[in-house]
């Protein structure tokens, strides 16, 4: 059998797809977070424990009221959605003159909170969530097996993540969100209300998450501990591709799950300190990030 740098090309191409895999949930969570962070400069540390309670919202969905899927694709997101909505107005609203420091440790303790209720009621074991039988089984490349679920989450990510792109890069709801950053008097002054944008913002911010934990529940079992076991690591692909850079979150989370992948092929013992290493030498070179701009 043919190898590629002394590595069969199963091995190769199934870590690089697990990669892959990574990557989408990295660009899906580091993408809310640079949305929230871009439009409220709020430094969202309770995004990991969003991302957990939609996979758990799925679940529950399931297991107490039978309801599957592909509703849980649209039902999760707006319960995790209309959380945060609650959140920002009875909580970060009254942070936004304050400096970043108190951002951060208020949505450190909502983390602290959301999975400490969850682990009290579930444990810290985890729970499974079944594959929808529309995308049960998988295609066989040749040179791979790609389970079709595996595909879908990717393709779903992406698309997402260039909608959301376009959505605030090319559109004109895109350009009020990013004219209310920099100065909401004079938006307020055309009549566009300019409080109500930055709770919507926020909520779609947290959706997100939602949305990428039911994309995972069916892959990784649903535990209170899925999110701070993830919430570091996209941190720090925030930090590379540029703290409120939509583009890049979306090309870096992507990027360092390839990577990440690739380590684990070529020196399994690097893997889980790749991208913190990356992380320091980009803030070295260039501290706003990659893609990201001086303040």
């Amino acid at each position: 059998m043919s190898t590629i740098f002394g590595i069969p090309p199963q091995a190769l191409f199934g870590q690089l797809l697990l990669g892959l895999i990574n990557g989408s949930f990295y660009a899906l969570l580091s993408l809310g977070l640079a949305v929230i962070f871009g439009m409220l400069n709020v430094i969202n540390f309770a995004h990991g424990a969003l991302y957990m309670l939609g996979a758990f919202v799925a679940w529950l969905l399931l297991t107490m009221a039978g309801i599957g899927y592909w509703w849980a694709l649209l039902l999760a997101p707006l319960v995790v959605g209309a959380f945060g909505v609650l959140l920002e107005k009875t909580l970060l609203s009254r942070l936004y003159k304050l400096d970043h420091l108190y951002g951060l440790l208020l949505t450190f303790g909502l983390a602290l909170i959301v999975e400490g209720v969850f682990r009290h009621f579930y444990g810290v074991s985890g729970q499974p969530y079944p594959i929808p039988d529309l995308l049960r089984g998988g295609q066989n490349l040749g040179f791979m097996f790609l389970p079709n679920y595996r595909g879908w989450v990717v393709v779903a990510s992406l698309v997402v993540c260039l909608a959301t792109w376009y959505a605030i890069e090319r559109t004109k709801l895109g350009a009020y969100l990013r004219a209310a950053t920099e100065n909401p008097v004079l938006v307020q002054a055309f009549g566009i209300n300019v409080p109500l944008m930055i709770t919507a913002t926020y909520g779609f911010g947290v959706a997100l998450a939602g949305l990428a934990g039911v994309l995972a529940a069916p892959i990784y079992q649903v535990s209170p501990l899925m999110g701070s076991n993830l919430i570091i690591v996209v941190f720090a692909v925030v930090v590379i591709g540029g703290m409120g850079s939509i583009l890049g979150a979306v090309l870096t989370g992507y990027g360092l799950g390839l990577l990440e992948g690739l380590t684990k092929v070529f020196y399994p013992e690097a893997s889980n300190i790749v991208v913190f290493v990356i992380m320091a030498v980009v803030l070295l070179i260039k501290p706003a990030g990659l893609f990201g701009r001086e303040r």
